[in-house]
Order: C-alpha cells, then structure tokens, then sequence
C-alpha cells in the first residue's frame, strides 16, 4: 500500500484509540485517562505532517495541545497515588510519612478531576474527535488523485524531517543534561525522547523502516526517565508537606526521612541513565544525521 495510502489509515487508528477512551474518562477511570493523553500526544504528533491548511492544523494542534495540557494535571496525581501504595509496601518503616502525602494527595486528586470536569468536559473531546473525523474522511475523498500521489512525496520528506529534527533536539537535551542529576533537564531528555519515540512508531507504522532495536533503546530510556521524573515530583510534594503541612517535629523527621530515601532511588536511577547515554546516542544520533531529502529517495 502506498504510504500516502496509509496516511487516513495511521489517523484513524490514532483517532480510533482516542475516541475509545472518552466514556471511561467521563467515568473517572484512571486507565482510560492515562490512554487518552498518550492518544492526544501521538495525535499531535501527527497532525502537522497531514498537509493540512496552516490555520486548520494550528487549531486542532492547539485543541490536541489543551487537552494533553489539563489531562496531566489528574494523570501526574493519578501516578503519585499508585506510587504511593507500591512504596508503602516495600518502605513501611516510611508508613507515616506516606500517610501524611496519602492524605494530601487525595485531596488534590479530588479537586483537579472536579477542575477537568468543568474544563474539559467528555462533550469537548467528542467535538474534537469529530473534527478530526472530518480530516479522516477528506483524507479518504482524495485517495486515487493526482494531488494524492503529489501528497505522498510530501507526506514522506516531513516523516523523514520530523524524525531527524526529534532526534536532533534529544541529542541536544542529552547534551545540556550532561552527566550531572539536574531534574529539570532531565526533565528535557524524556520529553525529547517520548516525542522522537512517537514520532519513529509513526514513520513505522506509515510504512517506513522499522527498527526494533532503536524503539526497544528509546522506550527504556524513557521508562527509566519517567520514573526518575515521577520520584521527583514525589519528593517535591514531601518537601511541600513538610514546610507548610506537618504540625510537629515528628512528622518533619518522617518526611525528611523519606525525601532522603527517595534522593538516593533518584541518584541510583540516574547512575543507570548515564550509563545507557552511549547505546541511546548510538541509535539516536544516525536519525537526526541523515539528510531528510536523501533518505525520501531511498525510500
């Protein structure tokens, strides 16, 4: 099938995924919401390569951007709480502490659903899914014409310029993050690596060339990222009780206790990233080095 062929496909099955999640994100489900912004990223990802009038792409990639956006805020509380319980478990000599954040944290979960509820509302979503329904359907109209076929030689050289401009800007972040634990460029890494990991799943499944062996590299690398940055946001929130929560001297020692136990996962974690740095670099740095030009003609 040629890949221009593919392009209505690869949004439907991304709108497809989205749609699908909105009634358990109405319900409050936690899974349905974690879905739905993993779907709203990759569609985002994709939207600007769809060659679509430049003010209609900006506004759906706007709309895509805002639900992502107020997503995250139940999705990062959603991961903290679940966090919470794994390390209680392990950690019970930390029970009080974690008791204390328990506490807290639900509170804030409570409050930020009952936000999105009034924010973005499930009738939002359904209104952009439709939107993005009408794309799919246009996409189709065209399919056999000669502005499909001139479409599928654009369709290509932006697949091959975003994966080469994703992997630039991660070896870039790697580069600034250097070897040394700095969360908030940390912070950079995964989010360059989560959108260069899209973006070569997209390139795939668009018909591209697949490579196991670098989504394996760049989905690890995320995953351990991701948990150092969600450890993060936990000691964050510990050092936020303890300053403006904690009524005794007691249970400041609790907390401080547990932000220390927490720092050494933290460093324990990113001695493991720098340690994976030269095999990331090995697969990321051939994909932003290729001239984009040169690899449509490959093709």
């Amino acid at each position: 099938m040629p890949v221009v062929a593919r392009r209505s496909d690869l949004l439907r099955r991304q709108l497809d995924r989205f749609k699908k999640t909105i009634a358990g994100v109405e319900r409050g489900e936690v899974r349905a919401l974690h879905r739905a912004r993993v779907a709203s990223r990759r569609l985002r990802e994709l939207v600007p390569l769809l060659q679509l009038a430049g003010h209609d792409a900006q506004k759906l990639e706007r709309r895509l951007r805002k639900v992502t956006s107020r997503l995250g805020v139940v999705r990062e509380l959603d991961v903290l709480r679940v966090m919470i319980d794994e390390l209680s478990f392990v950690r019970p000599k930390h029970a009080e502490a974690f008791r204390r954040l328990t506490s807290s944290l639900d509170k804030a979960r409570g409050a930020a659903r009952e936000h999105l509820d009034g924010h973005l509302p499930a009738s939002d979503m359904r209104r952009l899914a439709g939107k993005l329904q009408r794309v799919v359907d246009a996409l189709d109209a065209n399919r056999g014409t000669s502005a499909e076929r001139a479409d599928a030689r654009a369709w290509r050289w932006a697949v091959d310029a975003r994966i080469a401009h994703r992997a630039a800007r991660l070896m870039d972040a790697m580069a600034d993050a250097g070897a040394v634990y700095l969360p908030e460029r940390l912070h950079e890494v995964r989010i360059a690596l989560k959108k260069l990991r899209y973006a070569a799943e997209m390139a795939a499944a668009a018909g591209g060339e697949s490579n196991a062996r670098t989504l394996g590299t760049l989905k690890r690398a995320q995953d351990l990222l991701g948990r150092m940055h969600d450890l993060q946001v936990l000691i964050d929130r510990a050092r936020q009780e303890a300053s403006l929560g904690s009524p005794t001297l007691t249970a400041w020692r609790d907390l401080d206790a547990l932000v220390t136990a927490l720092e050494d996962d933290c460093r324990r974690l990113h001695a493991r990233y720098v340690r994976s740095r030269p095999s990331l670099a090995r697969v990321t740095e051939p994909l932003g080095a290729k001239p984009p030009a040169r690899r449509r003609r490959a093709g």
